[in-house]
């Protein structure tokens, strides 16, 4: 007895052989639209349904199929379309002269419906008649079969796959979308989704074309996108192979297995790189079109354009230093302008040198270098370490030896530079306080801006800011006092403010609130208010300064709640004169006013800077280098005189 059985298959046998196909409602819908391209098409219609369980519908006005040209092609698994019907798209007979190579060659794109559901309908008609068929593939003896054929009689020509939706529910504008990017633009077809035009892609923000020389290849060119000068936007970016006029998988910054730039940079994400190839390459693309076969041809290709991608980087990376340099150094925009000017030119030269040599850096990576050099220049600037001695208390002798030790000679020189400038401007407070014709608004108080760090040692930070919140509750509240022209310098910080008999400024230092919002709040509010020369200050300028804080305090202008110190300052203090004041709401210290003259903050600020003006030179006098330096300072010199000035009888002197 003979007991020989055929293979049998799974009812799901196909569509685990179908790969994206069958999984992807992108790459289904794709391959379908290329079916009516080789099918001689100038319209497709899809209708894409908004909920599942209803029908998903692809027409066109190709040639469409006989009955028996159906099974001979749709039923035949590895169907080879070029060895039964060439490379050249056949049309109707309305369009018999037109031109067209076709995309497919296995057949496989005919399955796409399988993404869908297990079961779909066919109806194709030409020369006045019509064949419907049901599809399936729940049988055990074939992959898919005919469940069930009709004939009807209908005019023109075309083919529409319907099905109704049981799985990969699509989403209409996101297949308009990728129909867009997947075939270049052809006028001479029209794809629909849901009865809207897809806009087919163009080649627009072109700024250069260049062929790629690829010996023992056929022709391909390169073409490089702006797409800021793009007349639509891509949700591709990277290098893009079009084949045909079809693209080959997605364009991605990686080209075979090498990436060709960080697709997170800057630079990635504004060019794109399109290659073109004709059909002397579609022998090198996979049947699912989703990338090229691995062989020496391929590779070939992908070396050409990584080196034509770099030579574009080259000379397209000056375009986008200044952009990228500026985009970083406005990241840390508060930080930068707390440095010295030549910290600024430091950081600055540094970001544009960064970009120049590394076109592709991504932002991320630029920006924390540069943050990372300005907390350096921070840390490096007389100004930056000067802060970190003044918040040592005087008696921390361990401290202070702790801090010293860690500095460098230049450390150290840098400190008594920003030491010596400081005690110029103290100077120069002492000499004008007690002259009372003394402008108060542009010469007192621009000194005592730069001292800010007579009033605490926060203030002497580069953080310190009058940001939109207080810059509006000044103008809120000095504006109930004065006019709005009292303003000065109103664009710059700290604003000033012109009293009746005094001047007054207000600066804040802010900070992350990670406990609610991790937003910028305010923290610290320094109001100071500069009396007229050899003023006195008595009760009312305290009250004054008291009323100052509780107008903030209930202005509901500023975010979070910040501690209030407001300084007022003078030639001297009137008899009876409380010099501090305390504001406390509900118990809770809120603010403070206090009383000082000019006289008691420079020589606060003598006694300090001399202090620390002593004992650093003397830890460093043993360095390297240290003693030649002073050695050529006491050096005496001799003023040179000019030649021309001297006399001859001068000039035969010894």
């Amino acid at each position: 007895m003979d007991t020989a059985t055929g293979s049998f298959f799974e009812e799901d046998y196909l569509v685990r052989s179908l790969g994206r196909i069958a999984h992807d409602p992108e790459v289904a819908l794709t391959e379908l639209v290329a079916n009516a391209w080789d099918a001689g098409a100038s319209l497709v219609d899809i209708t894409v349904p908004s909920v599942g369980h209803t029908a998903l519908v692809v027409q066109d006005d190709g040639h469409g199929m006989s009955p028996l040209q159906f099974k001979g092609r749709w039923m035949r698994l590895g169907y080879d379309r070029i060895k039964h019907q060439g490379v050249q798209v056949e049309f109707p007979p309305d369009r018999a002269a037109w031109r067209r190579k076709a995309y497919g060659r296995n057949g496989v794109g005919r399955h796409g419906l399988l993404c869908f559901a297990d079961q779909y309908s066919v109806e194709t008609w030409r020369e006045g008649k019509g064949a419907g068929f049901e599809i399936g593939t729940q049988s055990s003896e074939t992959p898919f079969k005919i469940t069930k054929e009709s004939s009807f009689l209908r005019q023109g020509t075309g083919t529409r796959l319907s099905v109704v939706v049981e799985r990969h529910l699509p989403d209409a504008d996101r297949i308009r979308e990728i129909l867009s990017a997947r075939f270049l633009h052809d006028p001479q077809f029209v794809v629909r989704v849901n009865g809207q035009s897809v806009s087919l892609a163009d080649q627009s923000g072109l700024i250069e074309r260049m062929p790629l020389n690829i010996p023992g290849c056929p022709e391909a060119e390169a073409f490089v996108v702006d797409s800021t000068r793009a007349a639509k936007s891509t949700i591709y970016q990277g290098v893009a192979f079009w084949v045909n006029g079809r693209l080959v998988g997605s364009p991605s910054w990686v080209v075979g297995s090498e990436a060709v730039i960080d697709g997170r940079a800057r630079f990635a994400k504004r060019y794109s790189i399109v290659v073109k190839t004709e059909d002397g390459w579609t022998g090198e693309v996979e049947a699912d079109w989703a990338r090229f076969k691995a062989g020496p041809r391929s590779e070939a290709l992908f070396e050409a354009v990584r080196q034509y991608a770099q030579e574009v980087f080259g000379k397209l990376s000056a375009n986008l230093v200044e952009e990228n340099s500026e985009e970083a150094l406005i990241r840390h925009r508060e930080d930068f302008k707390g440095l010295s000017q030549l910290g600024r030119i430091e950081v600055a030269s540094f970001a544009r040198e960064l970009v120049r040599a590394n076109p592709t850096v991504h932002p991320d990576t630029l920006s924390a270098a540069v943050q990372a050099l300005i907390n350096l220049e921070k840390s490096r600037g007389g100004a930056g370490l000067l802060e970190k001695l003044t918040k040592l208390d005087d008696t921390d002798i361990e401290g202070l030896d702790r801090l010293l030790s860690q500095w460098t000679v230049r450390d150290a020189l840098s400190v008594l530079d920003e030491i010596d400038h400081r005690l110029a401007v103290v100077t120069a407070i002492e000499k004008l306080c007690g002259d009372p014709a003394t402008d108060e608004l542009h010469t007192l108080h621009p000194l005592v801006t730069q001292a800010r760090w007579l009033f605490g040692p926060e203030f002497d930070s580069s953080e310190y800011a009058s940001n939109v919140s207080l810059r509006t509750a000044t103008a809120k509240i000095f504006g109930k006092r004065v006019a709005t022209t009292a303003f000065s310098n109103s664009r710059q910080r700290p604003d000033i403010v012109v009293l009746g008999d005094a001047t007054c400024s207000v600066v804040g230092t802010e900070s992350f609130d990670s406990a609610n919002s991790n937003l910028m709040r305010i923290q610290d509010v320094l109001i100071i208010e500069l009396k007229t020369g050899r003023s006195a200050i008595g009760r009312e300028e305290m009250n004054q300064a008291d009323g100052y804080i509780q107008d903030f305090l209930g202005s509901g202008a500023l975010d979070g709640t910040p501690t209030f110190r407001a300084f007022v300052v003078g030639y001297e203090i009137a008899p009876k004169t409380s010099r501090d004041k305390e504001i406390k709401e509900e118990g809770v210290l809120r603010g403070k006013v206090m009383a000082t003259t000019y006289g008691q903050l420079t020589r606060s600020a003598h006694q300090r800077l001399f202090r620390l003006k002593e004992r650093i030179p003397a830890r460093y006098e043993d360095v390297s280098g240290a003693d030649l330096s002073a050695r050529v300072m006491q050096t005496a010199t001799q003023a040179q005189l000019s030649l021309g000035e001297v006399s001859p009888n001068q000039a035969e002197k010894p």
